[in-house]
């Protein structure tokens, strides 16, 4: 899609978070990218960070666009979508709301050159864990370049559609579920008398070493948890104390939790 117009409808925090990082990468540039974004306080976050992005009002932004990011939130989605066919017709256009199926989507748009991604906020440092699935009629040239825009910024997987609300709990929410995690780490560290930069520094490097090792190792992160885990030591009892209070229990019921509601979302469609 080199040289080709995206309109980026909605500039939040993901729509923010996946054309920064394109941009980081290089995958596109901000002359080629065209912002509708009616909010004035996201306006200002666009206008200070990313001042050479034009802002326009979205006949203006879709009209010249080869293909266009709908990057608005899953209630608000099917009224940016249902509004003139004709803006959409021959674009491939890319959802990443929550919870709302290519079904609609393409009823909504009149067409089949439809996406539906889900990613995730570490997109911005180029670390994000993205899933895709395509409508009929996207090409073999619109998924590769899907494909390539999103492992710009991260790790990048297509699936099926029925797939996308269990993504959606898993690597979509999952972040939020990672910050309380550090967060957390962080305040044990206190607790036991760290100062709290010093917490911070040490949960959140903890936590990074230990994904990147299992990404790069390919062991299962239960053989990496019983190396570090000796008999009678500091971190087996640690463990106790984690499987006693629920942790993982926790953590599939809130993926769990995430993926239903993200099929609420769409049934509400």
């Amino acid at each position: 899609m080199s040289e080709k117009i995206l309109a980026v409808v909605g500039g939040g925090q993901m729509g923010r978070a996946l054309v920064v990082g394109m941009l980081a990468s290089d995958v596109i540039t901000p002359n080629q990218v065209h912002l509708v974004e009616p909010s004035e306080l996201s306006l200002a976050w666009w206008r200070e960070n990313q001042p050479d992005i034009k802002t326009m009002d979205l006949p203006a932004a879709v009209s010249p666009a080869d293909a266009v990011l709908l990057a608005v939130k899953p209630d608000v989605i099917a009224q940016v979508a249902k509004q003139k066919t004709r803006f959409w017709s021959g674009k491939l256009v890319i959802s990443i709301a929550a919870g709302i199926g290519l079904e609609p989507l393409c009823g909504w748009l009149g067409h089949r050159r439809v996406v539906r991604v889900m990613p995730n906020t570490p997109c911005l440092v180029g670390a994000g864990a993205s899933a895709y699935c395509c409508g009929s009629d996207v090409t073999d040239l619109d998924r590769a370049w899907i494909q390539s825009a999103l492992d710009s910024v991260g790790l990048a997987v297509e699936v099926e559609d029925r797939q996308m609300d269990a993504v959606t709990g898993l690597s979509g929410s999952g972040p939020a579920y990672v910050c309380m995690m550090i967060e957390a780490l962080a305040d044990g560290g206190v607790l036991a008398g760290l100062p709290r930069s010093l917490a911070m520094r040490l949960a959140t490097q903890t936590v990074f070493g230990t994904a990147k090792m299992i990404a790069e190792t390919k062991q299962h992160p239960g053989e990496l948890k019983d190396a570090v885990a000796s008999p009678g030591g500091t971190t087996i009892a640690a463990i106790s104390v984690l499987e006693q209070n629920g942790l993982r229990g926790a953590l599939v019921k809130a993926v769990a939790a995430s993926a239903k509601r993200s099929r609420e979302l769409g049934g509400n469609q």
